[in-house]
């Protein structure tokens, strides 16, 4: 995952510094010392590195953080403000027109994920901002680009226009957009032809579709894998088309992801998408703050609850919620519970967004967490409804015929349900302690962190104090 080498350096850094009773000059040092070597080895741009350690040092050794009564904590505040800046300050979405078209171009290199990107921002759009788009396929160097992307639209549901690859680019896009506005779609998104790399032909081309759609925005995608190179690619780019945004893909895989954080300060194009996976939802918007606070291993509960309204039932999990809180839970609850779980992806994942638990995600194996849920899903399928209702009627026939049916052993069934048992009765515990007035309801506990974000507090590390 990118960052990851860089968020745990930070994090190390921070906990030293933190728990110092005093902040001096010396310890101070130490600590910039370290977040410029971690920063460098994350393949951030040396002159971004020099300026941003300027700025820390600046607003570090004034008197307020000195006087502070958690100095330490201070210092982490001041990184994570300048990081936020150093990353754009605010997230910039595409600016959609109330009436008309808004015509958004997909450029970029070839091998960097321009078309699969295409699909997952037009379902963004259709989905999250309730528009009416249509994809036109205008790769017509490349016929996979063009099959490609109707695959994308037929799974994402969301139409595409397309002539084939007989026709030029600029002939496509006009009929494309004619077709648009015949057809009532407010957003059009045109999946433009790539390079291995940059040349003149490939600009000419481009530059012939800016000049007959006017788009409203140009996102040009670059791989997080490459580095520095998205600073050079990007600013190619922009040169010529006047790029108004980046689109960051495969952040999940082992980039070091300095490039990410070099290439705002270095061609004042910001970015506005960030590709975390290869499925059609796993794209997602660039939110500055969010970015530095998981680069400094704050976790990103704000992410996390809206891809689970994304991609959790909401209302199956009120549901279970309440069975689960009035002491009626069964087996068939825990298997909703696995499936909701699924779909929010690897375990380890959800983990890195939740401060304090952040720092164990390395520690989880995602592939056998998913065997291990896959097992126990075909255990629960395996059985009768009477047996998912009340499981203390399995006795070993019933375990026998269980274990034979999912593909596992009677230990393994024997272990679901000793864990069905104990949710229960934490459950039960649970549902008594509200009761009794002696656990807050959800309306108290909603209101308790809508207090805690309008005071902007953070619990950074796990820790316990704030500022």
């Amino acid at each position: 995952m990118a960052f990851e080498s860089l968020t745990e350096r930070l994090s190390k850094t921070f906990r030293n510094i933190t728990g110092k009773g005093k902040l001096t000059e010396k310890n101070m040092e130490d600590m910039l010392k370290e977040v410029r070597l971690a920063l460098l080895e994350a393949d951030v741009n040396y002159k971004i590195v020099k300026n941003f350690l300027e700025q820390v040092r600046q607003k570090a050794l004034g008197q307020e953080v000195y006087s502070a009564l958690n100095p330490g904590q201070m210092v982490v505040k001041i990184v994570r403000d300048e990081l936020v800046a150093l990353l754009g300050e605010k997230e910039v979405k595409i600016p959609y027109k109330e009436s008309g078209i808004t015509t958004v171009m997909m450029v970029g290199l070839q091998g960097t994920g321009k078309t699969t990107s295409c699909g997952k921002i037009a379902r963004l759009a259709k989905n999250r901002e309730k528009r009416k788009p249509l994809m036109i396929a205008a790769d017509v160097i490349r016929p996979a680009a063009v099959e490609q992307l109707k695959v994308l639209g037929r799974t994402i549901g969301v139409e595409v226009f397309d002539m084939g690859v007989d026709y030029p680019a600029l002939t496509v896009v006009r009929e494309g957009m004619k077709y648009a506005r015949a057809n009532g779609y407010d957003t059009v998104f045109i999946d433009t032809a790539g390079r291995l790399h940059i040349d003149e032909a490939l600009m000419d081309e481009l530059r012939d579709i800016k000049a007959e759609v006017k788009p409203d925005e140009i996102l040009l995608t670059v791989d997080a894998m490459t580095g520095q190179d998205i600073v050079q690619v990007a600013r190619s780019f922009h040169e010529t088309l006047q790029v108004s945004g980046l689109v960051v893909t495969k952040m999940d895989g082992d980039a070091r992801g300095g490039g990410v954080l070099s290439v705002r300060a270095l061609t004042q194009v910001p970015v506005k998408f960030v590709g975390q996976g290869e499925k059609v939802d796993e794209m997602d918007y660039f939110y500055p703050e969010r970015m530095a606070e998981r680069i400094l291993g704050m976790g990103d509960i704000l992410t996390l609850v809206e891809q689970a309204q994304e991609k959790m039932d909401m209302e199956s999990a009120q549901k279970t919620a309440e069975r689960m809180m009035s002491g009626t839970f069964t087996l068939d609850d825990m298997l909703a519970q696995y499936e909701q779980m699924s779909k929010m992806g690897p375990l380890g994942n959800m983990m890195k967004m939740i401060p304090g638990l952040n720092q164990f995600a390395g520690q989880l194996d995602d592939e056998k967490a998913s065997e291990e849920m896959k097992r126990q899903k075909a255990i629960i399928q395996s059985m009768t409804k009477e047996e998912r209702q009340d499981p203390s009627i399995l006795r070993a026939s019933r375990k026998n015929r269980i274990a034979k049916g999912s593909g596992t052993t009677v230990q393994e069934v024997n272990k679901l349900v000793n864990t069905y048992e104990k949710m229960k009765t934490m459950f039960k515990q649970m549902a008594q302690m509200q009761k009794s007035g002696r656990m807050p309801n959800m309306d108290a506990m909603k209101n308790a962190q809508k207090q805690a974000q309008q005071m902007n507090m953070r619990m950074p590390f796990g820790g316990k104090r704030r500022w």
